[in-house]
């Protein structure tokens, strides 16, 4: 068997920490969640995930500068970053963070499940 692809969530509401991490382990991922995005690239660095769900409002460092940070980083830029936001324009969002896609909260079960095997697929 291969191994478990890694997802890290970043998100500081606790519900959707859990239900992220009840469907995506249902579907056969590694999952690593954090509710804070202090010392972001220190924190993917040590779990180095084959993708990251960012969610909009962090404390201390926002999500766009969250983003920005792991997309700068030579090492960490190419993992993929789903911008993840119950925000209305979380697609204006997504872009202005630099992140590979978005998924709107609240979102679908089969909808969080297709974006994440999306991306996975093409590494």
């Amino acid at each position: 068997m291969t191994s478990q692809k890694r997802v890290f969530i970043f998100d500081d509401n606790t519900d959707i920490l859990e239900l992220c991490t009840i469907i995506l382990e249902d579907a056969g991922y590694e999952i690593k969640t954090s509710a804070t995005s202090n010392d972001i690239i220190g924190q993917v660095n040590a779990y180095i995930p084959d993708i990251i769900f960012m969610d909009n409002w962090l404390p201390d460092v926002g999500g766009i500068d969250a983003t920005r940070a792991l997309k700068n980083d030579e090492q960490l830029k190419h993992i993929p970053v789903i911008y993840f936001s119950a925000n209305n324009d979380v697609r204006s969002l997504a872009e202005q963070a630099g992140a590979d896609g978005y998924l709107s909260k609240p979102f679908d079960i089969m909808e969080l499940e297709e974006i994440v095997s999306k991306h996975l697929s093409v590494i």
